[in-house]
């Protein structure tokens, strides 16, 4: 795998540097003006660009926002993510009114050495996501006539077969980024040498979407956490009524496979915070985890599962986390998250914070960046990272 620092070796000023970045911020459009809630993928892709804008490259950055399906959309315009990456930068960057068209040409024409410009949204051309390699194809040749050099920084996509992922990359010398590297690093130490104990702690809505995760690490792990909605469904598995908490039914004869498979390194709640509805002002009830009412939701693991979660994460060398404890939006149920986040945070050792809901709530619930080894960028990628699947956004820089 070419790195960035040997397209920097090679001398990059005057050269346009067509750059694929995770910009996938949220964004609070409530007062009819986007609003950037969470500007932390964007600090993650500075280096990279700084490094390449230092050297005198002209920056083409290429990245998504949301689902805007296939179609121009306001709503999901990356102008707001250009304005605060400008601010970030010290310089500004100009903004394409389009993906490839005549204003992207024209302003990526337009660049002096040491700036850097960025495309509009990359989903708003269907291509980008087609199913059809010919399709794809004509994006990546459009993309790659803007340039001379691609640089892949977009951790959180590179588990998508998408043209400016993967396509384009056959089209042009390419290189990995500084932080796909450091993604790279991070999540190979997990699979290949963890220090151990070694423990993991999966939360989350749905047992589908972790399950293939779960069966890839439970066999190396020392202890196995589970906690969010999917932990219900274990409950379930166990015999316990849930109430109206989420569950499901398909894969309570899956999770009663892995409790006696591996029972003894899999700890479930032991309370359960629970609510007739999810709003902020409800009436919380925190009742034990095999006595759930039947009028009742849970919503957030208790404090007494924050405890056992604490002790079990008590010693651990080597820790990775995906997916909240409960509803964390909601104060009513973020004791969860939080307790656990501290937790975690409070390891010795090397953490890791998988992306996705899990980073945001180390920011919302004002945890710190600082205070874990390693918040990836990328949820998804880093969850089919672990499951040992093939990422085609890596497979194509050669990994």
């Amino acid at each position: 795998m070419r790195r960035l620092d040997d397209l920097l070796a090679e001398g990059v000023t005057g050269t346009h540097v067509l750059l694929r970045a995770d910009l996938n911020v949220p964004l609070d459009n409530s007062t009819g003006e986007a609003l950037i809630t969470d500007d932390g993928r964007i600090r993650a892709s500075l280096p990279t660009i700084r490094k390449l804008t230092e050297a005198g490259a002209r920056v083409v950055v290429a990245a998504h926002l949301g689902r805007p399906k296939g179609r121009p959309d306001p709503a999901y315009s990356l102008a707001p993510v250009s304005e605060r990456l400008g601010e970030l930068l010290g310089q500004p960057v100009a903004m394409a009114a389009d993906v490839v068209g005549e204003s992207a040409r024209n302003t990526v024409q337009r660049l002096a050495d040491g700036q850097a410009a960025m495309l509009e949204n990359i989903r708003f051309d269907p291509r980008e996501t087609s199913k059809d390699d010919d399709e794809r194809a004509r994006l990546a040749d459009e993309l790659a006539a803007l340039a001379q050099a691609y640089v892949d920084d977009a951790f959180g996509a590179v588990h998508r077969k998408h043209a400016s992922v993967y396509d384009v990359a056959q089209r042009l010398p390419q290189y990995a980024g500084r932080l796909v590297l450091r993604e790279v690093e991070v999540l190979r130490r997990l699979v290949e040498d963890p220090e151990r104990p070694y423990v993991v702690v999966l939360g989350g809505s749905k047992v589908s979407d972790k399950l293939g995760v779960i069966e890839a690490l439970l066999p190396a792990v020392d202890r196995l956490l589970i906690g969010g909605g999917m932990c219900f469904t274990f409950l379930a598995a166990k015999g316990y009524e849930v109430g109206g908490s989420l569950l499901e039914q398909d894969q309570v004869e899956t999770c009663r496979r892995l409790l006696t498979d591996a029972g003894d390194r899999i700890v479930l709640p032991v309370d359960i915070a629970c609510a007739e509805s999810l709003v902020a002002d409800t009436q919380v009830t925190v009742v034990a985890a095999d006595a759930i009412p039947a009028g009742l939701k849970g919503l957030d693991i208790g404090p007494q599962s924050v405890r056992l979660f604490t002790e079990a994460l008590d010693g651990a060398r080597t820790v990775f986390w995906n997916g909240p404890m409960g509803v964390f939006e909601l104060a009513p149920f973020a004791g969860g998250t939080k307790g656990v986040g501290k937790a975690v945070a409070a390891v010795e050792g090397l953490s890791v914070v998988g992306g996705g809901d899990s980073a945001a709530a180390v920011r919302t619930l004002g945890l710190g960046d600082s205070a874990y080894g390693h918040i990836s960028t990328g949820g998804g990628a880093s969850l089919e990272y672990l499951e040992g699947k093939t990422l085609p956004g890596l497979a194509v820089l050669g990994d």
